[in-house]
C-alpha cells in the first residue's frame, strides 16, 4: 500500500502554526495511507525554531536547510501558512509543500487523504529528480 510521511507544522496539539513553517513550536510526523487511513509517528521539536535569521527577519538559507535536515525522512510538509522559504522547499529539495488551508489537524489530515493521489504523484516526480542528479 501507498504511503506517505507528513510533517505537519504545529503551534500545540490541536492546531497548526498561523506563522510560517519554520517558526511551528513542533512537528506532529503522521503517515498517510492511500486508503485514508493514518497513524501518529511522533511529535519532532523544531530546532530551527530559535534561529537568528540574517534575511530580514524570514527566509534565511540557512534555516531552510536547517529544517529540511531535521526533516529529511519526510516526504510531505503540511502548513497552514509558509513563509519566503516555501519556494526554496518547492524548488530546492526533495520535499513536497501542501497548504492545508485550516489550522485544525484533523480536519489537515483529511485534506491529505482527500488530496493523496496528487500529492503521490509530486512526491514520486521530486523523488525521480533527486535520483537523475545523483
Amino acid at each position: 500500500m501507498r504511503c506517505l510521511k507528513v510533517a505537519f507544522g504545529m503551534e500545540d496539539d490541536e492546531k497548526l502554526i498561523d506563522a510560517h513553517y519554520g517558526d511551528s513550536n513542533f512537528f506532529a510526523i503522521y503517515e498517510v495511507c492511500e486508503d485514508g487511513s493514518y497513524r501518529w509517528l511522533e511529535k519532532r521539536t523544531n530546532k530551527a525554531k530559535e534561529m537568528e535569521e540574517e534575511d530580514e527577519g524570514h527566509g534565511d538559507p540557512r534555516k531552510f536547510r536547517a529544517i529540511i535536515e531535521q526533516l529529511k525522512d519526510v516526504d510531505v510538509l503540511a502548513a497552514f501558512r509558509m513563509g519566503p522559504n516555501f519556494l526554496r522547499i518547492r524548488d530546492q529539495s526533495d520535499k513536497v509543500a501542501f497548504f492545508t488551508r485550516t489550522r485544525d489537524l484533523k480536519v489537515a489530515l483529511q485534506r491529505v487523504i482527500e488530496n493523496f493521489d496528487e500529492l503521490w504523484k509530486q512526491v514520486q516526480e521530486k523523488k525521480s529528480i533527486q535520483r537523475s542528479m545523483q
